[in-house]
């Protein structure tokens, strides 16, 4: 028997789907019900390959931006999108959270680039 991923959302309104049964694939029991899904597969593709990645690298943001080929800023914006699309609600930019000396600090031990450097810096002079 074929499995497909249940969709998030109502292709009707764009609701959120709730997982109402349940079926045995052997015995064929059923249970009906209001069952709460599984945060992880209402992830898109791509949020989904990103976790995987991460997880895979530990949550090391130097060996993501190594096998992904994107900078600190992204690999960051990702993960954000990901804690929210798991309802841990947006949290805020690198940016906000770092001070200029943080980033600096970070550019010294070579955690991020010239350039990431520069584009966190940009961001906290336009806050």
């Amino acid at each position: 028997m074929a499995t497909y991923k249940a969709p998030g959302r109502c292709s009707v309104c764009g609701g959120t789907l709730h997982v109402t049964k349940l079926s045995c694939d052997t015995c064929g029991s059923e249970l009906t019900g209001n069952f709460t899904p599984c945060r992880f597969c209402a992830l898109d593709p791509a949020q989904l390959a990103f976790l995987e990645i991460f997880i895979k690298n530990r949550g090391n943001i130097k060996d993501i931006e190594r096998e992904m080929g994107i900078s600190y800023p992204t690999v960051r914006n990702n993960l954000d999108n990901l804690l929210s699309a798991l309802g841990y609600g947006a949290a805020s930019a690198p940016a906000e959270r770092m001070t200029k000396k943080e980033i600096l600090a970070k550019l010294e031990k070579k955690e991020i680039t010239a350039q990431e450097a520069i584009a966190l810096l940009e961001e906290l002079e336009g806050e």
